[in-house]
């Protein structure tokens, strides 16, 4: 369905919609995530933030409602391919350390896109003078925003330390022990010296 952008209100509206759609499919896909997820303080933080996505689309439905609107049909595509890469990292085989951290990027990917969503559609209200609207989309946006915040804080903190450091540290193991002890940071394999040549005389 071709989507008819003749006013600054019908473009409202139709973020308003897409964010709605976004929402709605993130409140599904998310508890898939939880489960999936490792790492206790990852699994609660996915926990936390379906609850808090529940909220946004109570809000949205709000303002839709404000006027005199509903979510109508529009389905955002860019949240289902961001899902759908999701899903990937979730059911992606081997270290589920790895795994944690795979499904926080792609958390954040998805949280990056509604940071800008929401930013977009609270600007929006301001020019159509709807500042109980352009309020509550701004909450929605901080709360985005803490959520990404919280995310990288438990990524750096210590779920893409582990994944990177026990990782690698089992690959070390299967390098021969004179390859670890004779090779030097930056330099390209063992080394090796070089012998003096003696005199003939």
């Amino acid at each position: 369905m071709t989507v008819k952008l003749d006013s600054m209100r019908a473009l409202y509206l139709e973020q308003l919609r897409d964010l709605h759609s976004a929402e709605t499919q993130l409140v599904e896909a998310l508890p898939k995530a939880a489960k999936a997820a490792h790492n206790g303080e990852l699994k609660s933080a996915i926990q936390k933030h379906l609850e808090i996505t529940k909220e946004h689309v109570a809000r949205l439905d709000d303002i839709l409602g404000q006027m005199e609107e509903g979510p109508g049909r529009t389905v955002c595509k860019g949240m289902a391919g961001l899902i759908k890469e999701a899903g990937e990292a979730i059911e992606a085989d081997g270290d589920a350390r790895v795994r944690d951290a795979a499904i926080i990027a792609a958390a954040q990917r998805i949280e990056h896109y509604e940071i800008a969503g929401y930013g977009c559609a609270a600007t929006f209200a301001d020019l159509l003078k709807d500042s109980q609207a352009a309020a509550r989309l701004r909450t929605t946006l901080t709360e985005e925003r803490e959520t990404n915040d919280a995310l990288t804080q438990l990524a750096e903190g210590s779920i893409n330390v582990e994944a990177a450091g026990e990782t690698d540290a089992e690959q070390s193991e299967d390098i021969p022990t004179e390859a670890r002890q004779d090779k030097r940071p930056g330099s390209g394999g063992p080394i090796r010296r070089r012998s003096r040549a003696r005199s003939g005389g």
